[in-house]
């Protein structure tokens, strides 16, 4: 930003005096401000930017310009020393704050605006990654103080506080997205952006594939009800099943089901997680579930599942409450029906979105199609789900190592 006082010769009033002005450059644009001061031409120094000395007014014309152009300068200083961008808007913006934008306010901001379009569970992750780093940077800190130090520190931290290292990865990738918003949002100045060089994925550790057999399934379809059980015993093995053979549809997404979302013999919604349109062929089975929870008195605006009630459950904190709760009484009774089938793996209603991928690749099914059917994004994320190689592949090509 260059700075220069000027005469509007261009300019000559009645009394013939032009007026001053202070022409501001920035990135070759012009800003000119009047100074509200005026001088005949000749009593005014080209060069030396300056009232001459012989001027009648000197001494309090030569004051104004030089307060107007203290007053400049020190908002230029402030800018710079806050790390923002000195720029017309920055300067001249009565409206523009040049105070620093603190971390934890502007993650505030997202978790706000994250609860008001209803991604519940994003703002939960946010909100978490933001206790932490107010618990290892009590001081109000600053997006210009995140450097490749201050990120080293932070992972130490969470680590000695006993995160785990997916825990860990989540509220790097976090804080990593918040930065860059901020970024992108002109919160601050980015000089030197540590995120290239501080690799987030490197905290990623492949968790044990959570996948039963085909085997596993019909042996739970075929099992008796236990004489004691509680009102969740039979509906989170329907849940569990329904998932299956509904190309894994996610929880939420089974207790979001409308009547609506039924046409023939197929389902469409949208990913809660997100937002992709999907559709699946009911499965016989799957259809059979509905059918034993279905309503004849049902709108077809209500909710499939006896999950969610439309006219309780209104607003997207209320739904996600009931979905956590009736998520936790599910997965209880999910873990029993593990114990009396003797399986080695915890049933979850994420099991079994998984086990669904795993035996169609077992089937020879293309990763690519699984990809497609689970919704996903791109086919990194189905390897999550899938092993790249069967364990009993592996088991088999051993054998010829002698």
């Amino acid at each position: 930003m260059k700075i220069k006082t000027i005469c509007r010769y261009e300019i000559v009033y009645k009394n013939g005096k032009s007026p001053l002005a202070v022409r501001f450059t920035h990135q070759r644009t012009h800003k000119t401000v009047s100074l509200g001061i005026s001088v005949e031409p000749h009593y005014w120094n080209k060069d030396a930017e300056m009232i001459t000395a012989d001027c009648p007014e000197r001494a309090i014309l030569q004051s104004k310009i030089d307060s107007a152009l203290a007053i400049y300068r020190k908002k230029i200083q402030r800018l710079e020393a806050l790390d923002m961008e000195v720029d017309f808007t920055n300067l001249f913006d009565q409206t523009a704050k040049c105070t620093p934008q603190f971390v934890d306010n502007y993650f505030q901001q997202q978790i706000t605006a994250m609860k008001q379009a209803g991604k519940i569970n994003t703002a939960i992750k946010y909100t978490a990654t933001c206790t932490s780093l107010v618990k290892f940077h009590p001081a109000k800190l600053r997006f210009e103080e995140i450097n490749g130090k201050l990120l080293g520190d932070f992972e130490v931290f969470l680590h000695s506080a006993g995160n785990q290292s997916n825990s860990i990865a989540t509220k790097f990738s976090v804080l990593k997205a918040v930065y860059n918003k901020a970024i992108a949002d002109k919160i601050f100045l980015c000089k030197e952006n540590p995120f290239i060089s501080y690799k987030v994925g490197k905290h990623w550790t492949q968790t044990r594939k959570r996948a039963i057999h085909k085997e596993d399934i019909q042996r739970l379809m075929q099992a008796e009800l236990p004489v004691t059980r509680s009102p969740y015993t039979d509906f989170a093995r329907d849940i569990f099943l329904f998932s299956y053979f509904s190309a894994g549809i996610n929880f939420k997404d089974i207790a979001t089901l409308r009547y609506v979302d039924m046409e023939e013999d197929r389902i469409f919604y949208r990913r809660h997680k997100t937002g992709k349109t999907m559709t699946c062929r009911l499965h016989p089975q799957a259809k059979a579930i509905i059918t034993r929870y279905g309503r004849s008195e049902a709108m077809q605006e209500d909710y499939i599942f006896p999950i969610l009630d439309r006219h309780v459950h209104r607003t997207e904190q209320q739904i996600h409450n009931r979905v956590h709760k009736v998520l936790i009484h599910i997965n209880r009774e999910l873990k029993e029906w593990s114990k009396r089938l003797g399986l080695t793996t915890n049933l979850t209603t994420y099991v079994a979105r998984h086990t669904y991928a795993t035996v169609l690749k077992r089937s020879g099914v293309s990763v690519a199609l699984i990809s497609e059917s689970l919704g996903h994004s791109d086919l990194s994320t189905t390897q999550i789900y899938l092993d790249s190689f069967e364990n009993s592949q592996i088991d088999a090509a051993m054998q010829h190592l002698l």
